[in-house]
């Protein structure tokens, strides 16, 4: 006799997300080759075109992005060879995650459609520009890759706060030494990066669904996942094929002949961050925004936006029958 089943909204968005119905495998023929995922939904073209053009730069894979679909947006990516997919319909009123859950959610599925991926990168895109080939060398296990080397997640007041919201404080203080771990950026096998999306995203189950579906779970369920052994993979020095710059300071950070230049003299493939400095974002901008006017993300809220945020707040404050 089976007992009565979780109740969660959460729950119930990740079972139709990674065990509903989704599209189709190719049965085309295509020989194995990388593959790159990108979630840009609520983006101007401005906004993405330095990711797309650098890296058309320096590759010329496959690129997907998951956007919203828009005439100006679809015609910039296809003069660009990117693919633009929809992300998945969310009924009016219905709950949804943050998109930084539900990208992994859609990456899986665009994964699962895509057999002939090798490799895979999954990263964040307003803020990631590309200087060099990716995937040169290439991965040889899943790599994930470090915030900054002379920290761990016990330095950084937002991880700490989402790894008790997902995993409780017990958890959150035993992982506190290791090393912080970006999920803005994570390339391995197309196997092993659709486990660890399913891994991410049933994690985030634990908490209430209001902290599971939120900001920040993402961080905290790779984490999770990586440093308890749940996945396999090899935490990777910062600058080294990302560059993460958020933490980094300014000051340490040049350009030279167009390019980001790490505090150690060395030229990473992937700069990840590289806003959170106002010189390397106009230089990025300058090269790679060929004329698109820039704004401000500054985007007043409605008052619907600003309700939903205030019961968003009360509902992770109270318990969530289960």
């Amino acid at each position: 006799m089976s007992g009565p089943a979780a109740k969660s909204v959460y729950l119930g968005w990740v079972a139709d997300a990674i065990t509903g119905k989704r599209g189709v495998a190719s049965t085309a023929a295509r020989a194995p080759g990388d593959l790159i995922l990108g979630y840009a939904t609520g983006y101007d073209v401005a906004d993405v075109a330095p990711f797309v053009r650098s890296l058309r730069a320096v590759w010329d894979g496959p690129l997907v992005l998951v956007v919203d679909q828009d005439p100006a947006m679809l015609a910039f990516l296809a003069d660009h060879d990117v693919e633009g997919v929809a992300p998945r319909p969310v009924a009016a009123g219905a709950w949804a995650p943050h998109p930084v859950m539900a990208r992994f959610a859609a990456f899986d599925a665009l994964m699962a459609e895509r057999p002939w991926a090798r490799h895979v990168l999954m990263t964040d895109v307003r803020d990631v520009v590309f200087q060099a080939d990716p995937f040169f060398p290439a991965p040889q296990g899943s790599e994930f890759f470090s915030e900054y080397d002379e920290g761990t997640l016990a330095d950084h007041a937002f991880n700490m706060k989402y790894l008790r919201g997902v995993g409780g404080e017990d958890i959150a203080r035993a992982l506190s030494g290791k090393p912080c771990v970006c999920v803005g950026t994570v390339v391995g096998a197309r196997d092993a990066m659709m486990r660890f999306c399913r891994t991410l995203l049933m994690l985030a189950a634990i908490p209430r669904s209001e902290i599971g579906g939120a900001f920040g779970a993402d961080q905290a369920a790779c984490n999770i996942a990586l440093h308890l052994g749940m996945i396999e993979g090899e935490v990777k020095a910062n600058y080294g094929r990302v560059a993460t710059l958020g933490l980094t300071p300014g000051q340490q950070l040049t350009v030279a002949d167009g390019r980001i230049v790490n505090p150690d003299g060395g030229v990473s493939a992937i700069v990840h961050q590289h806003d959170r400095h106002p010189h390397l974002l106009e230089a990025a901008y300058a090269r790679w925004g060929d004329g698109l006017e820039r704004r401000e993300r500054v985007r007043p809220q409605s008052a619907a936006q600003r309700r939903r945020k205030l019961k968003d707040s009360v509902l992770r404050r109270l318990p969530e029958l289960r």
